[in-house]
């Protein structure tokens, strides 16, 4: 299967570039020859100071690219006015990586976000990390863990997860993919819930059997008992890419309503938007 994949990725790459031609890209992290790109979405007419900002990782559990999974999520917010920026990072079918790779492409993406604020436009005092099944996991860990050389430039006012990898201990999901079940327990989100986290709308489809409903169940209440706000949007006979634009139009609608009006409670959108009303 994997050597059927590498065959295909040049077409999607190809597809990738297509999609994403309508973005400003920017080279935010090196590695020999590997350069990562940021493709930045940024609202029509003339760039004014201190907007809002909306991170994105992509799904694929660090195994293939999907960086044009959230365009249409970018475009979106892009049209009520925040910066949109879906994030590329190292996967295992290109560059022979795992997620530790990719944890440490999420800090370099975020460091180059807060170096580029003034250029790009944002505020970092209003950023939001948006991610999908790995790229959620990544979104987390950025803010969960504690460990001062591990904190975020950016501490984002708000986390939106779709179909979220929460539990990466031997008895979750994907323990096999990290070093040894000894860093796979450690880094499990699950396991780093602590009290002062920034407010989460988690969105999951109760059928997904890649990533279970129970474990963001389980999560919800974790966050819940230490204080912290986290909302869990659950959707009935869903699977794990239940969101995507390309797989249901209607609970791609639905999220992003959802994902929108999140993002007003939490002040970083404005309640209405002349060239962008509200689903």
């Amino acid at each position: 299967m994997n050597q059927i994949l590498q065959k295909l990725a040049p077409i999607g790459e190809l597809r990738d570039k297509e999609i994403l031609k309508a973005a400003s890209s920017y080279v935010y992290a090196s590695y020999g020859e590997i350069d990562l790109l940021a493709h930045v979405f940024a609202p029509a007419g003339p760039a004014v100071p201190n907007r809002s900002a909306v991170a994105f990782f992509h799904g694929g559990f660090w195994e293939t690219t999907m960086v044009s999974q959230f365009v249409p999520h970018c475009h979106h917010f892009a049209g009520r006015g925040a910066v949109a920026v879906t994030f590329e990072y190292r996967v295992a079918l290109k560059h022979q990586t795992g997620p530790m790779e990719a944890i440490e492409d999420s800090r370099a993406a975020l460091r180059w976000l807060h170096e580029n604020a003034e250029l790009l436009g944002i505020d970092p005092e209003k950023v939001a990390y948006v991610g999908a099944a790995g790229g959620a996991f990544l979104a987390l860990l950025l803010v969960m863990q504690k460990e001062k050389q591990y904190s975020p430039p950016l501490r984002p006012k708000a986390l939106i997860l779709f179909s979220a990898l929460l539990n990466t201990s031997p008895k979750g999901q994907l323990s096999d993919r990290f070093p040894n079940a000894k860093t796979a327990k450690a880094l499990s989100p699950s396991g780093l819930v602590r009290r002062k986290l920034p407010p989460v709308l988690l969105m999951h489809g109760k059928a997904d059997r890649v990533t279970p409903f129970e474990e963001a169940a389980t999560f919800r209440r974790r966050m819940k008992w230490r204080g912290n706000r986290c909302k869990l949007l659950d959707f009935t006979g869903a699977e794990h890419s239940f969101f995507n634009f390309n797989v249901s139009h209607a609970n791609f609608e639905m999220t992003i309503a959802a994902a929108d009006r999140f993002l007003i409670e939490q002040g970083l959108l404005t309640e209405e938007s002349d060239d962008h009303p509200l689903p």
